[in-house]
């Protein structure tokens, strides 16, 4: 997903305004087709239902780390708004609406969370509307409240390994933490760190 800042974040491949299309597209058939959410998650399992606990309003604390695996000292951004989820398409994805406030400057983002049946994995991917572009998405599962996504991108032309852990707290909290490896996954550098609210 690789959520990072100062504020562009890296490696961003695709326009965000394909996922606007899709999210839209997917919410008109999410309405259309509302009756049969239940019987389609009860065929899917527990890893289709692993971010239902998620949907709705949430206050968000931010802190992102400016210079990401560099040798400057380690200067964390500190940042504060909400975090809107919101299910499509009868629960095989959801949207996430990230509005942020800080000295460093506004964060206004999407996550796209997609299920996969055949893997009975999700996919994730983050927009940054300041430019317009979607990063790699990571993948993962869940396992005992606590979701491991992993992926690959590249900061400043370098390859690096994306780790993105989701951890619910209980019913109303939670917390989401990103790290980057340039060593192929033998050391990780946390540099996203989120503590969620339910409002």
């Amino acid at each position: 997903m690789t959520i990072h800042s100062k504020i562009p974040t890296h490696g961003k491949r695709i326009l965000a305004t394909i996922l606007s299309l899709f999210v839209v597209a997917s919410m008109a058939t999410y309405s259309a087709g509302a009756t049969s959410a239940a019987e389609t998650k009860q065929a899917a399992g527990g890893q289709q239902q692993a971010f239902d606990w998620e949907i709705g309003t949430w206050r968000t604390s931010v802190q992102v780390l400016a210079e990401p695996l560099s040798d400057t000292e380690d200067v964390w951004l500190k940042f504060d708004g909400t975090s809107v989820v919101k299910p499509l398409m009868d629960g095989n994805a959801n949207v996430v609406e990230l509005r942020l406030t800080g000295a460093a400057g506004t964060v206004k983002a999407l996550n796209f969370r997609l299920f996969e049946p055949g893997t009975q994995r999700w996919s994730s991917t983050f927009a940054n509307l300041r430019d317009g572009m979607l990063t790699p998405s990571v993948y993962g599962t869940f396992d005992g409240g606590v979701g491991t996504f992993l992926g690959d991108d590249q900061l400043d032309g370098r390859p690096i390994k994306v780790r993105f852990i989701v951890e619910r707290q209980g019913p109303d909290r939670a917390k989401f933490t990103q790290a980057f490896s340039a060593d192929g996954g033998v050391t990780w550098e946390t540099n996203w760190i989120a503590v969620d609210r339910r409002k």
